[in-house]
């Protein structure tokens, strides 16, 4: 259950020891959920970052009662409403479970002790932060610069899985356009 997770952390901190992961696994707490249900509402406080062991989440928030899709988040990755996991106050994200997904969670206080005992964790932390800042500024960036056909083709060449696992007014929403201007660009791109 936790073969994926560790490769995770070694992957990403080369000098990561098995000292490290015994401290890490004693704070891992493992969550299944169904397709369809919700790790969290806007509104709630996120108290967890979460890493995908299987399944798929979106993320998303309500603008004017409409879901505008901010991400799809795959197995062996990491997933969190992340500025109410850093400041507990309430989230403005929601993050559905779009395929039934078993979760390995780290609390925010755990967190906070390991990254007090074993600076290989603030390391950790800190590349985490910083491929959240990166994901976030090119998502921003793609749908400011780019045609929505572009924006499209970016998700087929960059995140195929999309495309495969996610419907097409999911997909629709995520590249900032109707379901029905989808249709017309995938009929488009296919003549």
């Amino acid at each position: 259950m936790f073969q994926k997770i560790k490769a995770y952390y070694q992957q990403m901190v080369p000098d990561f020891t098995e000292e490290d992961w015994h401290y890490l696994k004693q704070t891992l707490t493992v969550q299944t959920l169904q397709k369809g249900t919700a790790l969290i509402r806007n509104g709630d406080i996120c108290r967890q970052v979460s890493f995908i062991n299987k399944g798929l989440l979106r993320l998303y928030y309500l603008a004017d009662g409409k879901e505008v899709a901010t991400g799809f988040v795959p197995e062996n990755n990491y997933v969190s409403c992340y500025a109410s996991f850093l400041t507990s106050q309430p989230s403005s994200e929601n993050i559905d479970v779009l395929e039934d997904c078993e979760l390995i969670n780290l609390s925010f206080t755990d967190m906070q002790t390991l990254y007090n005992t074993r600076p290989v964790f603030e390391r950790f932390g800190r590349k985490i932060a910083e491929q959240l800042f990166i994901l976030i500024s090119s998502q921003t960036t793609r749908l400011l610069s780019l045609s929505p056909e572009e924006r499209y083709q970016y998700v087929i060449r960059n995140q195929p899985y999309i495309i495969q696992r996610v419907p097409q007014y999911m997909i629709a929403s995520y590249i900032g356009i109707t379901p029905e201007h989808l249709s017309r660009l995938r009929k488009k791109m296919a003549t």
